[in-house]
C-alpha cells in the first residue's frame, strides 16, 4: 500500500522509506527461516488428517464369533474374527491371544470397561499365552487375515461366577518399534455361571412388529374397495430375509411378548387379495400376494400359544397429540377410534385375542401430560424407560420393571441399557457379537445385584429393528433360553408383579421431557390438517347411500397421519396428509352443481331448473338444494319467498334437475344463489351464482298493443262520424224523425306476445 501511495517520479519520504524496510523485514524473516530450516513441517490439521494409526490402534481386531456367548463347565470358548493392519508399516513376528480380566462388579464396572479404548500396561490382564497363543508372521498394511482360537474354559482360571473381561490383543513389531508391544485389542465380556441357581431374573423381552404407512386413503370403486398402495415396498420387508420376515422367523423360536400395531396386519391381509399399486397418476396390479399370505400364515402360527398386545391402530404418536395436538378438537377421538379397531383387527387377522390395555410412547419418554393421553383411550398400563422414570431413591439394584404412577396407571419401566443394546449398526458381525456379550453381561449383573430378591426386568427394544438387529436380539435371548440366570415372563404378567417400594413413581415434569424427541414430534399445523380433513369426511358421509365405502378407508388414513413412524419424517408426514385431503376433495366435487347460463323469464311466472351432478359410484341423499333470490322484490321464489329448497336424491352416476317455481313483479335483473346443504344445514360444495333477466311486458309488446288500441280508437271515431253523418242525412229527408243511436263498439284484441329471449337460458312458463 505505500507503494502504491508513491507516484511515479516522485521520491518517498524518509520516514515512509523507514516504514517500508520494517515491514519487509516482518514479513520476510519468517520465510528466510522457514529456509534455513529445510522443508516446512505440515500443519496440524493436515498431520491428523494423515496420521496413522499407532500403538494398540495400529491393528483392528474384530471378533466376529465368540461361541457359546455364555460358556458352562467343560466347553470350549471359540472366539474367531479378522485382524486389519490399518498402520503404514508391516506388522512381523505377530501374536493373537486372549486376555482374561478379573470378575467385575456390578453394572457400573461393566459400563466402564466398555468405554475403555486402546492397550493400558498395568491395568489390562496378561494374555493367556502358551499352547493357545496364534503366530502370525507377516501382516502388511492395508491387509485383513482372519483368525480362530479355541480354548477350554477350564484353562480360562474363571473363578465364581460373574461377568469377566475378555481380551483378545495383537502383539507385534514394526519398524518403529524393533520390541513386541500389543499393536491391536478387543475387549469383550464373559459371562460365566458355572452352576445352576435358584435366584434368577424374570425377563420380558418385547418383540416390535410395526413398519410405517403403506397404504393410502384411494380404493378402487369396485364392490370390494379394493385397496391402493403408495409403493410396493411393504413386500420387501415382508419377503424371505427381509425385515418383517426375519422377526416373525426369529421370534416364532424364542420366548418373547408380541407387539403388533394392527395397521401392519390389515396391510398385509389386504395384500393377500386384489390390490393396486400407485405408479405416477395411475395405478398397476400388485403382484406380490403369495408372499403376503406366506408371512400372515406364518405369524399365525408364531402367536398362537404366545402373548400378544395390540398397539392403537397405526401407532399414533402419543407424545405428539400430548403437546401438539390434544388442544386441536377431535385429536383425542382419533385416538379411541384407533384404541377400539386395534383389537378387532388383530383378533380378525390372528386369531388370538390381544391385549389392549398397554400404551407405549416413543422411546418409553413420558410426562403428565403423555401419560393423559396415553390412558385416555382406556389403557391403563405405559411402556416407559429407565432413562425417563430415573431411580432417586439410591436402590443398590435394579428394582422391578411395574410401578403405580397415579390415577389407577401402572408404569412397566423397561431398563434403558438394555433396550438400547442393539439400536447400533448391527449389519458388522464385530459389532454385533459385542452388543451380544454387552447384553448378557449385564443382565446376569443385575441378577448379582440382590442374588436374594427376584426381580421383573422388561426390555423395550427399537420399534422397528433392522433384519440385522434382530439377528442380533435373537443370538442374544438364544443364549438366554438355558435360564442360566434369567427366566422369561410376558408383558401382561410382568405389569402384575409387586412393585419396590422404594422405586421411583413420581412422574417427571414437561420441563424434563428430551428435547431431541420433542424435535421430532408432529407440528401442531399437522392437527389442524387433519381436523379439516376429518370435517370434510363428517359432511361428505351424511349424504352417502352407502358410507362406510368412504368412512372406513379415510378413517384409518387420519389415524395414520398420526404415526409414530413419520418421526424423523416430516417431509413425508405432510405430503401423506396433503394427499389423503387432496383425494377426498376430489370425491366431495363429485357431487356439484351443474354450472348454469342467465335465465330469461318472459311472463309473471316460470319454473327455473338447476341440475346436480353426482359422478360417486354410490348414490347420494340427505342433501338440500336452496336457491336464494337477491332481490325478492323483482323475483320471488316457491309460494312468494325470496329462498326456497328442494331435497335432493340421485343414484350413483347420474343427475338430477331440480325444479323452482318463480313469480316476476318488475322487470329487471336479479342474482339468484344456488348452494347445497346437508339436512342439518352444513354448506356442502361451492356455491353458484347467475342471473334471472325478468321481462313481464317488454318494450316492443308494448308499442304494438299501443299503436293497435290507437288504430282501433281512430277506426271508432271515423265509423261513428260517419254513422252520425248518416242518421242525420236519413232524419232530414224523413222531416225531423229522431235519430238512431250507435251500439258501444267492441275492440279486438291480439294474442299475448312478447320479444324474442336474449341469449342465455329461456324457461318455459
Amino acid at each position: 500500500m505505500a507503494e502504491a501511495a508513491d507516484f511515479q517520479g516522485m521520491n518517498p519520504s524518509p520516514a515512509r522509506r523507514w516504514l517500508r524496510r520494517t515491514a519487509s523485514l516482518i514479513v520476510g524473516a519468517p520465510l528466510i527461516a522457514g529456509l534455513l530450516a529445510g522443508p516446512a513441517a505440515p500443519s496440524a490439521q493436515a498431520e491428523v488428517a494423515t496420521k496413522a494409526p499407532t500403538g494398540s490402534h495400529t491393528v483392528d481386531v474384530s471378533l466376529d464369533t465368540l461361541a457359546p456367548s455364555a460358556p458352562v463347565e467343560g466347553d470350549t470358548l471359540t472366539v474367531s474374527g479378522t485382524l486389519t493392519n490399518r498402520g503404514k508399516k508391516t506388522v512381523t513376528d505377530a501374536e493373537v491371544d486372549l486376555r482374561v480380566g478379573p470378575r467385575l462388579s456390578g453394572r457400573g464396572a461393566v459400563d466402564e470397561a466398555a468405554k475403555r479404548t486402546g492397550y493400558l500396561p498395568g491395568s489390562d490382564p496378561a494374555k493367556l499365552g502358551g499352547a493357545y497363543t496364534l503366530k502370525v508372521a507377516e501382516l502388511a498394511s492395508g491387509v485383513s487375515e482372519d483368525f480362530t482360537l479355541a480354548v477350554p474354559v477350564d484353562k480360562l482360571d474363571l473363578g465364581t461366577e460373574g461377568v469377566y473381561q475378555l481380551g483378545v490383543s495383537l502383539t507385534g513389531r514394526t519398524t518403529d518399534y524393533t520390541y513386541d508391544q500389543v499393536l491391536g485389542l478387543q475387549r469383550t465380556f464373559l459371562p460365566w455361571q458355572p452352576e445352576d441357581t435358584g435366584s434368577k431374573t424374570e425377563l420380558t423381552y418385547l418383540w416390535p412388529l410395526i413398519a410405517s404407512a403403506h397404504i393410502t386413503a384411494e380404493t378402487g370403486s369396485d364392490e370390494q374397495q379394493t385397496p391402493v398402495f403408495a409403493n410396493d415396498d411393504l413386500a420387501l420387508e415382508l419377503a424371505p430375509g427381509g425385515r418383517l420376515e426375519q422377526l416373525v422367523s426369529l421370534g416364532r423360536q424364542l420366548p418373547v411378548t408380541w407387539v403388533i400395531d394392527p395397521d401392519l396386519l390389515a396391510s398385509v391381509d389386504a395384500m393377500t387379495k386384489n390390490y393396486r399399486v400407485k405408479a405416477g397418476d395411475t395405478t398397476v396390479a400388485g403382484t406380490n400376494q403369495t408372499i403376503a399370505k406366506k408371512w400372515l400364515t406364518d405369524l399365525q402360527a408364531a402367536v398362537k400359544d404366545g402373548t400378544v398386545v395390540a398397539l392403537p391402530f397405526a401407532d399414533p404418536d402419543l407424545a405428539s397429540i400430548a403437546h401438539r395436538g390434544k388442544n386441536v378438537s377431535g385429536a383425542l377421538s382419533h385416538l379411541q377410534t384407533a384404541t377400539e379397531v386395534a383389537g378387532t383387527t388383530v383378533e380378525t387377522v390372528l386369531h388370538v385375542k390381544p391385549s389392549t390395555d398397554f400404551a407405549w410412547p416413543a422411546d418409553g419418554a413420558i410426562d403428565p401430560s403423555v401419560v393423559d393421553v396415553a390412558t385416555s383411550a382406556g389403557a391403563h398400563k405405559v411402556i416407559a424407560r429407565s432413562d425417563s422414570l430415573e431411580e432417586t431413591g439410591g436402590l443398590p439394584y435394579t428394582p422391578t420393571s411395574a410401578r403405580p404412577i397415579g390415577g389407577g396407571t401402572t408404569a412397566v419401566v423397561a431398563d434403558h441399557r438394555l433396550s438400547t443394546a442393539f439400536t447400533g449398526d448391527m449389519a458388522k458381525a464385530g459389532a454385533s457379537t459385542l452388543a451380544v456379550q454387552e447384553f448378557l453381561a449385564q443382565t446376569l449383573a443385575v441378577t448379582e445385584q440382590a442374588p436374594d430378591k427376584e426381580r421383573s426386568i422388561v426390555v423395550a427394544p427399537q420399534r422397528t429393528p433392522t433384519a440385522a438387529q434382530a439377528q442380533s436380539m435373537a443370538r442374544a435371548l438364544q443364549a438366554l433360553t438355558a435360564e442360566h440366570w434369567t427366566q422369561p415372563l410376558d408383558l401382561t404378567k410382568a405389569a402384575e408383579q409387586k412393585p419396590d417400594a422404594q422405586a421411583t413413581t413420581r412422574v417427571p415434569g414437561a420441563s424434563q421431557y428430551p428435547k431431541r424427541l420433542r424435535n421430532q414430534e408432529l407440528p401442531t399445523q399437522a392437527f389442524q390438517d387433519i381436523r379439516t380433513t376429518q370435517d370434510s369426511l363428517n359432511s361428505f358421509q351424511v349424504i352417502l347411500t352407502q358410507p362406510d365405502r368412504v368412512v372406513t378407508p379415510f378413517g384409518n388414513a387420519i389415524n395414520r397421519s398420526v404415526s409414530t413412524s413419520w418421526r424423523g419424517r416430516p417431509l413425508e408426514a405432510q405430503r401423506y396428509r396433503d394427499a389423503v385431503r387432496t383425494y377426498l376433495q376430489g370425491l366431495t366435487n363429485e357431487v356439484q352443481l351443474i354450472t348454469k347460463s342467465d335465465v330469461t323469464l318472459s311472463g309473471r311466472s316460470a319454473t327455473i331448473p338447476v341440475t346436480v351432478q353426482n359422478k360417486l359410484v354410490q348414490g347420494v341423499d340427505h342433501l338440500v338444494l336452496r336457491l336464494k333470490s337477491g332481490n325478492a322484490t323483482r323475483l320471488k321464489l316457491n309460494e312468494g319467498r325470496a329462498v326456497a329448497e328442494q331435497p335432493v336424491e340421485i343414484a350413483g352416476g347420474h343427475s338430477q334437475s331440480v325444479k323452482f317455481d318463480a313469480t316476476a313483479n318488475a322487470n329487471g335483473q336479479a342474482q339468484v344463489t344456488a348452494r347445497l346443504f346437508t339436512e342439518d344445514g352444513v354448506p356442502y360444495g361451492e356455491e353458484m351464482t347467475f342471473t334471472v333477466k325478468v321481462s313481464e311486458v317488454t318494450p316492443t309488446v308494448l308499442l304494438v298493443i299501443a299503436g293497435g288500441l290507437l288504430l282501433l280508437v281512430l277506426a271508432g271515431i271515423r265509423m261513428y262520424t260517419h254513422r252520425k253523418r248518416s242518421v242525420a242525412g236519413a232524419a232530414a229527408e224523413n222531416n225531423g224523425g229522431e235519430p238512431e243511436q250507435p251500439s258501444d263498439p267492441t275492440p279486438d284484441t291480439g294474442p299475448e306476445s312478447g320479444n324474442p329471449s336474449g341469449p342465455g337460458e329461456k324457461v318455459d312458463r
